[in-house]
């Protein structure tokens, strides 16, 4: 018998008793592979580096309203951020995860334009298959049509334009930079649709998770939307809550882009898990005419800036840097692609592979040649995930990928931390759990 409200209640969940690097070992003595936890542990478990600061932390004080005082966690990790984050994005607001860093971000973007004397902007335009997290102003900025459609009536009205997603997009008589221009057009198209003078924000995923699987734009995709919200004045909010923080290579997933977002949000790889906590970067130009407008900016949560929290990140990120850890996930995103290639690439029910560093996604197909998705009532993103977990591997598949409805991906995310053999590891168990479900579905 369990008090808590489970996501799923009808599941029988085995109880996580330990962690040692990147596994989790239940009260059983089992050990799983933790290669799908949402891209959140990307130090794995149980670092004692991360473990003492966070006590020396608690030692010292574990919790200061930010309505009253400032703490030098708090202040060390703005510091390390501005630091490294591209352009101006020299200004940070903490929070306790993603969702309430993509509120922060649309409330913001609200209040920047109502300082510099333009009311009229109050709507959004993101994409479809996107995630940006489940409170209801995260959930309206969002494309995944799952996760929306019981609150649509609550949400907020955002106009969604086409991912750029080449595997089901690109024509075959399009290159992949015609196709990356012609998507990222969509966006001018909403824009005068809508008219520009009405939008404050365009938002989107530099490389999409959860909903698309992996998904990274074609070249020159990004370049263009900068362009575009250049010209008519709308501010671009980079979702990195899943992809940033090393995730694909780079510390910020847009520094491969080679563009500065205006506003900037990450969680997940900030903390690495050991506590709740996300953020919200900004540039001067938008801290500026917040500061020299009202004064303050009209959002807060209780537990902004937590010392424990930012002291874990702040542990965590000086971690991966000490460690070179950024090279090693661009070696071992080579060789986890390599292997799913080996392994997939000749699969006729696998249809793409795709991704960078330590995030990698695989879409399923029931045919290869002509990409047609497995019926969604064979569920067989939930078949792989048990699959998986009875290998003792966390990988995570998710339905939908094409619209919501049709559509099986497997998305990895591995800790930074991973060696070789640990990446034949995933590839091997998860070969066996994706060839015993096809057979299944296929019986």
């Amino acid at each position: 018998m369990t008090h808590v409200i489970h996501r799923n209640p009808k599941a029988n969940y085995p109880v996580a008793a330990s962690g040692e690097g990147p596994y989790i070992i239940d009260d059983a003595g089992k050990k799983y592979f933790d290669a799908g936890d949402a891209a959140v542990s990307c130090l794995g478990h149980s670092n004692d580096s991360v473990a003492k600061a966070m006590k020396a932390q608690i030692d010292s004080i574990s919790f200061t309203h930010s309505g009253f005082f400032t703490n030098p966690a708090m202040e060390g990790l703005a510091t390390f951020l501005a630091g490294k984050a591209p352009g101006d994005l020299n200004h940070v607001f903490f929070v306790s995860g993603g969702s309430e860093a993509v509120e922060s971000a649309l409330k913001l973007a609200r209040q920047y334009f109502l300082e510099k004397g333009e009311p009229s902007r109050t709507r959004f335009i993101s994409r479809r298959q996107s995630y940006h997290g489940n409170t209801l102003g995260a959930l309206s900025a969002g494309g995944n049509l799952w996760r929306r459609e019981p609150f649509a009536p609550l949400l907020l009205p955002v106009d969604l334009i086409s991912p750029c997603y080449e595997y089901r997009g690109r024509r075959d008589d399009e290159t992949d930079w015609e196709f990356g221009q012609r998507t990222a057009d969509e966006l001018e198209a909403a824009l005068m649709a809508q008219g520009p003078e009405n939008i404050c924000a365009f938002i989107c995923e530099p490389v999409v998770g959860a909903t698309l699987g992996a998904v990274p734009a074609v070249a020159g995709y990004f370049t263009r939307i900068r362009e575009i919200c250049d010209q008519y004045g709308v501010l671009f909010i980079a979702d990195e809550v899943m992809c940033g923080m090393g995730r694909t290579g780079s510390l910020f997933a847009v520094e491969q882009e080679n563009i500065v977002p205006d506003i900037l949000v990450m969680a997940k790889g900030l903390g690495a898990g050991y506590q709740p906590i996300g953020a919200m970067m900004c540039t001067d130009e938008i801290y500026n005419a917040i500061v020299d407008g009202s004064g303050f900016f009209q959002h807060g949560h209780t537990y902004l800036g937590h010392p424990v929290a930012c002291a874990g990140a702040l542990a965590v990120q000086q971690y991966i840097e000490d460690n070179d850890l950024l090279s090693n996930v661009q070696l071992r995103g080579q060789q986890l692609r390599e292997g799913l290639m080996a392994r997939f690439g000749n699969n006729a029910c696998v249809g793409d592979i795709r991704g960078r560093g330590l995030f990698q996604g695989m879409e399923i197909v029931a045919d290869r040649l002509t990409k047609e998705p497995l019926d969604p009532a064979l569920k067989v993103h939930v078949k792989i995930k048990a699959a998986a977990m009875d290998e003792g591997l966390m990988c995570y598949p998710m339905g939908g990928t094409i619209d919501g409805h049709r559509g099986d991906h497997v998305l990895l995310a591995p800790p930074f931390i991973v060696d070789e053999s640990h990446v034949d590891e995933v590839v091997s168990k998860l070969g066996r759990a994706v060839d015993a479900v096809l057979q299944s579905v296929k019986a």
